[in-house]
């Protein structure tokens, strides 16, 4: 083993990635964090807080080839950010066979929607909420009709991943999106933790302990019956 490989340690990855895996006698649990802005191919300025897709994307691959890790926990509190860097996010989690379990924490704004219901189940803390608004573009936007269309396309794949992970229609959630009384300076609605259950966005209100306890539960469903027992042990 390198030198580089021996100096990193969990603590390492919870300051440089925001990860960590604990283990216990229930089983090992992976916990990402995602935080701030999320960062695609242009890097965000450095006062910015952000997580960066490259780091996140390995992340969940390692976790769902693994052997030892029977589960992952997505802790989210994210104002939004590149489009296409979390939609890459939130399919590989919707694609994970193992155990998932996302918690919103503060914020899940805007993209951080699509990261929010990836899960195989979503949970929200009561004080957190959710901006759901249209796609917007920075920098340079041509007029024209193609543009617009453009636009459209990149929505469209924003509210089938919502409404194929989640339990609110593509009718509501476009209505939502489209609200014009709600926010002072853009369209979309601002919904609390109970409103995004209510609308069948995420699936519980909840806190950690909820969210551990729901993996925990999917974790000890997954494993094989003891053929003497009959019961499900740990690992």
């Amino acid at each position: 083993m390198d030198q580089e490989a021996q100096s990193s340690t969990p603590v390492d990855n919870i300051a440089q990635t925001g990860s960590v895996t604990a283990r216990t006698r229930r089983g090992v649990i992976h916990s990402i964090t995602i935080v701030g802005q999320i960062e695609g191919h242009m890097e965000a300025p450095q006062q910015t807080k952000t997580t960066k897709y490259e780091h996140i994307i390995p992340q969940i691959t390692a976790v769902e080839e693994s052997d030892e890790i029977d589960g992952l926990l997505v802790l989210l509190n994210t104002v939004g950010g590149d489009v296409e860097a979390g939609l890459a996010i939130a399919e590989l989690i919707a694609g994970m066979r193992k155990p998932t379990v996302s918690l919103v924490l503060g914020g899940g704004h805007s993209i951080g929607v699509p990261l929010a219901v990836a899960a195989k189940r979503s949970f929200i803390a009561p004080s957190a909420a959710m901006t759901i608004h249209p796609v917007r573009m920075s920098g340079t936007v041509i007029a024209s009709p193609q543009t617009y269309t453009y636009f459209q396309k990149i929505q469209e794949r924003i509210v089938g991943f919502i409404t194929a992970h989640s339990h609110v229609s593509a009718k509501e959630f476009t209505r939502m999106m489209m609200e014009t009384a709600e926010l002072s300076a853009d369209t979309g609605t601002i919904v609390s933790g109970e409103e995004a259950v209510a609308c069948g966005l995420i699936d519980q209100v909840g806190s950690l302990s909820d969210a551990l306890d729901a993996l925990h539960q999917m974790i000890d469903a997954r494993r094989p019956l003891c053929p003497v027992c009959g019961v499900r042990h740990g690992g």
